[in-house]
């Protein structure tokens, strides 16, 4: 199997013959950067390590992501009986969604770009192939992940600037530097850095943690950058300052599944799978960020779990077509939070999020707005 038309096949899936990636995705071997990966088998991660081309490049030239971290491990450094807790915490992303954010940027030829996230470095190499080595700069807060990404770059013979850089503290670079950024790490506000980075003119494209909501802004000449929320979608791991993300609220989240509430009552609302709600999943991200989710369906039982790291949770059964018993404790009631949002979906026709328009201002802070509805992240 020859990994030329294994890319020249993906390019076909990914992008039109008149979009300017075409070439990108079709001479970039996506391969290299991800020689080993992590695969879920059950309950538990397995190492997959191809020994040839036959397994290799089927999954590398996958529209897919693959999970390339779990926890502090990375794949390239875990031997074949390693089985790693936690969550994904790095990955090459599938690369319609890496075009995707790049269609949203509306890069031009001889923009200068701030890759943010640089992962397996897969993203950042069909930039430099498009844009050349100089116009693009890429950050990731892991120094191995950077040190990876950027031996894999000069063996297809690319060599943009990659930097092991926290995201969301000061930037060793110029103000006013890029004519894009580009962030395939999520975050709840705009890092101040990365507006002063971007030149009066220049175009950010983001998405907002614990949400599938992609955030486009362009500066003004007073620092502030105004945008929008578009209506496509993406997801990306949130932002992590160190090796791995803070403890979250697994534990609840287990517990939550047999203990008996400090309230009971009853919802009108049929239980939901909520992280696959991709549009109540992103209100209820911003409304109250955090939250972790279970889902299970047994047929005639359906059973969704929700916990927060400060103690919160709820528990939603229903069997048949009863309305769901509702199980809830801690300092705030989720359920009722969630049943808020589909009221509100029931009573406007749809949520207000996805569509808004943005400002933000010199110092980070997020403002969105759709009609009468308001939110500050």
């Amino acid at each position: 199997m020859i990994w030329e038309t294994a890319a020249a096949d993906l390019a076909a899936r990914v992008t039109h013959r008149s979009w300017p990636w075409r070439e990108s995705v079709a001479l970039v071997p996506r391969h290299v950067f991800v020689p080993a990966w992590w695969e879920a088998d059950g309950d538990r991660w397995e190492l997959r390590e191809p020994v040839n081309e036959e397994q290799w490049y089927p999954a590398a030239y996958a529209d897919r992501s693959l999970i390339t971290r779990v926890g502090d491990l990375h794949a390239d450094r875990a031997k074949p009986d390693d089985h790693p807790v936690g969550r994904p915490t790095s990955s090459a992303t599938l690369p319609s969604l890496v075009v995707s954010m790049f269609q949203h940027a509306r890069i031009d030829d001889g923009d200068e770009l701030l890759d943010i996230g640089t992962g397996s470095g897969y993203g950042t190499a069909l930039a430099a192939h498009r844009l050349g080595d100089e116009a693009v700069t890429s950050i990731d807060v892991d120094p191995y992940l950077v040190e990876a990404a950027r031996d894999r770059l000069t063996v297809i013979g690319l060599s943009p600037k990659v930097m092991a850089v926290d995201a969301t503290g000061p930037l060793p670079v110029k103000e006013g530097q890029f004519d894009r950024i580009v962030a395939t790490v999520s975050v709840r506000s705009v890092p101040p850095g990365w507006l002063s980075a971007l030149c009066i003119g220049g175009r950010l494209v983001t998405t907002i943690a614990g949400t599938s909501l992609i955030l486009t802004a362009e500066k003004r000449a007073d620092g502030a950058a105004v945008g929008r929320v578009e209506w496509d979608r993406a997801g990306f791991m949130p932002v992590r300052h160190g090796a791995t993300y803070p403890a979250g609220a697994s534990g609840l989240l287990a517990a939550a599944h047999e203990i008996d509430g400090e309230d009971v009552g009853t919802s009108p609302y049929p239980v939901v799978d909520v992280a696959n709600a991709w549009d109540l999943d992103s209100m209820l991200g911003i409304t109250a960020p955090g939250i972790e989710h279970a889902f299970h369906d047994e047929g005639h039982r359906r059973t969704a779990v929700m916990a927060h790291a400060d103690g919160s949770w709820a528990r939603a059964t229903s069997v048949g077509d009863e309305r769901p018993t509702v199980h809830q404790g801690g300092p705030r009631r989720l359920w009722d939070i969630l049943d808020e949002l589909r009221s509100y979906w029931l009573q406007h026709g749809e949520l207000p999020a996805r569509g808004a328009r943005a400002l933000i201002t010199p110092e980070g802070e997020t403002r969105l707005a759709r009609g009468k509805w308001r939110a500050v992240l």
